[in-house]
């Protein structure tokens, strides 16, 4: 069939033709913008999961609804070892400016950009973000260095200028997870005070599965100021959806045998159905993909998923910690005890710990519990199995 014509959209990020599954946390998000503009308060969201389950086509598709409503709308990736405070900074600054823009600032919005200026030179005095403000510091506020006071005072002057204004603030983050803890407390109390103040202030992030744990280690409250929604693979009929919708738009139908093979083989995950579907269509003839075109095809699916979505992560570590990866694998796709694993490679627990350690930090592994890891990756035990198997008679 015609690869331009091709509706699937495999990629990082990338909104796939059909927004299947998804439905509830579509909600969510509306009632939150919602309930914010009445003047109510409204429990910010983290949407947490595995790679390639959506998380961020859904802050995508926040940000378009948001931007609908004309809500100030900030986008940001969280990076490993990032400099949070100029980040943070060069983000209140852009929403300050989609508030309003300078020419027309109320003495409201003129005492943030002063609270940023302050806060900005405060910790990151030499690339102070400032272009364009015009206003002395305001002394007092948003500078005595202790990073959660600061950033509260940052936030409850930019929710206080937006309210003015009867525009909402939303920050949409993504792998939330890279925050060091200090930084995501910080951002908890400041989402908390402008929550008591029933400010027009919010934040929705996304992130690996421990986000739960880790919100709750850095705060107590902090179950009662965010709402948690696990994203994972797709129910059966709305991996259906996503796979023959897009084709059936176009005319083209997948015989009832050939959905149910593709959907039993990516187990729902929208991000392997979206590359089953693009390559299915593109080698295929038409008008009808049968059973016979998803088995042909698998071989050239599962070499694409190893490219673009195994390998990468497997390149990043050393060859001690793929024995690791390796031994997870051998003992199945849950989670497992460290003690278990350790075993299989044969160190104790305390000698595997710095291993273990390694490949969380790298987003290969979390942590659903205490002593235990698993996969951030769905099915990434058998491509361990199929590609890191010699690795288990080597010491």
């Amino acid at each position: 069939m015609d690869p331009r014509k091709n509706p699937y959209a495999p990629g990082a990020g990338t909104k796939p033709p059909v927004l299947a599954g998804r439905d509830e946390e579509l909600k969510s998000f509306d009632i939150l913008l919602q309930r914010l503009e009445r003047g109510y308060t409204e429990q910010s969201m983290i949407i947490t999961g595995l790679r390639g389950v959506g998380k961020t086509v859904l802050l995508d598709v926040f940000r378009e609804k948001a931007e609908s409503r004309e809500w100030a709308t900030v986008e940001w990736e969280v990076e490993k070892n990032s400099a949070f405070a100029s980040r943070i900074s060069a983000n209140v600054r852009r929403a300050l400016l989609q508030i309003a823009p300078k020419a027309r600032w109320s003495a409201r919005a003129r005492r943030a950009a002063a609270i940023l200026k302050s806060f900005s030179m405060t910790f990151n005095p030499k690339g102070a973000v400032t272009a364009g403000l015009e206003v002395d510091a305001l002394t007092g506020s948003g500078d005595s260095g202790d990073l959660a006071e600061d950033l509260t005072d940052l936030f409850v002057a930019l929710g206080t200028a937006a309210k003015e204004k009867k525009i909402g603030v939303i920050f949409l983050l993504d792998e939330i997870q890279f925050l060091k803890q200090i930084e995501f407390e910080a951002l908890i109390m400041a989402l908390h005070k402008c929550t008591r103040r029933s400010l027009p202030l919010t934040l929705v992030g996304a992130g690996l599965p421990q986000m739960p744990r880790l919100a709750g280690e850095a705060k107590s409250y902090s179950e009662r100021l965010f709402r948690f929604s696990q994203v994972g693979k797709l129910k059966a009929d709305d991996a259906r959806d996503a796979l023959i919708l897009p084709a059936r738009s176009l005319g083209i139908e997948f015989e009832t045998r050939a959905v149910s093979c593709i959907v039993e083989y990516t187990q729902g995950y929208p991000y392997f159905l979206q590359e089953y579907g693009k390559i299915i269509w593109d080698e295929s003839s038409g008008p009808a993909i049968s059973r016979r075109d998803a088995k042909l095809v698998l071989p050239l699916v599962e070499a694409k998923l190893d490219d673009s979505f195994f390998r990468v992560r497997a390149e990043r570590t050393t060859e001690l910690e793929l024995r690791y990866l390796l031994a997870m694998a051998e003992l199945g796709p849950e989670p497992h005890r460290a003690s278990e694993v350790a075993g299989r490679i044969n160190r104790t627990t305390e000698q595997a710990g710095p291993i273990r350690a390694r490949l969380i930090e790298k987003g290969l592994l979390y942590t659903p519990g205490h002593g235990y890891a698993a996969f951030t990756v769905p099915q990434f035990d058998k491509y361990m199995l199929r590609c890191y198997s010699g690795l288990a008679g080597e010491e």
